[in-house]
C-alpha cells in the first residue's frame, strides 16, 4: 500500500497562490524622495507550480503601466528558504532576489538590490492570506535597516472563472 507523504518543510508554503489573480496595485510615485502620491491601477496575475510545487512561476500583467513581470520562485530544501527572483518587462533583466520563509501565515522576504544606483535593502512581505484574497508589500530601506519605506502594495483576489 502507497502512503502519500506530507512535507511540511515550506516547500508547500506559496500553494495559496496557484490560479488566476485580480490584483489592485498601489505604487508610490517617487521612491526615496518622502513622497506620499500614489499610483493606482488593476492589473492580472496568473501562478503555476513547477517541479512539483519546489518552484512556481507568476505571470504578472499590468496594462495601465503598459509592461508585464515574471516572479520565479525557488525552496531551497536544505535551508527551508524560498528565494523570489523577478523580471520585469521594461527592462528584461532578473533583478536580485529576495530570500525567506513563512511563519505564522506570514511570508518576510529580504534583500538588496539598486534603486536608481542608489543601494538599497528590501523587504517584501506575504501577509492577509486566505483562499480568496492575499496582500504582498514592498519596501526599500536607503539607510541600512534604520527606516523602511513602502513603496508597492498589492492586494489580491482570486478571479472567478
Amino acid at each position: 500500500m502507497n502512503a502519500i507523504v506530507m512535507i511540511k518543510d515550506g516547500r508547500r508554503d506559496f500553494d495559496f497562490l496557484h490560479g488566476d489573480w485580480r490584483v489592485a496595485h498601489r505604487l508610490l510615485k517617487r521612491r526615496g524622495a518622502h513622497c506620499e502620491e500614489w499610483l493606482e491601477f488593476e492589473g492580472t496575475s496568473h501562478n503555476h507550480p513547477v517541479m512539483g510545487g519546489l518552484c512556481n512561476v507568476e505571470e504578472a500583467d499590468m496594462p495601465a503601466r503598459q509592461s508585464q513581470g515574471v516572479a520565479f520562485r525557488t525552496f531551497d530544501i536544505a535551508r527551508r528558504t524560498w528565494s523570489i527572483y523577478w523580471v520585469s518587462s521594461i527592462d528584461g533583466l532578473m533583478g536580485e532576489p529576495v530570500h525567506g520563509r513563512f511563519t505564522d501565515g506570514e511570508g518576510v522576504f529580504y534583500g538588496v538590490d539598486l534603486d536608481d544606483g542608489r543601494p538599497v535593502r528590501v523587504i517584501f512581505i506575504w501577509d492577509e492570506i486566505t483562499a480568496s484574497s492575499a496582500r504582498s508589500s514592498q519596501a526599500f530601506s536607503y539607510d541600512d535597516g534604520v527606516s523602511w519605506e513602502t513603496n508597492w502594495v498589492m492586494r489580491f483576489t482570486r478571479a472567478v472563472p
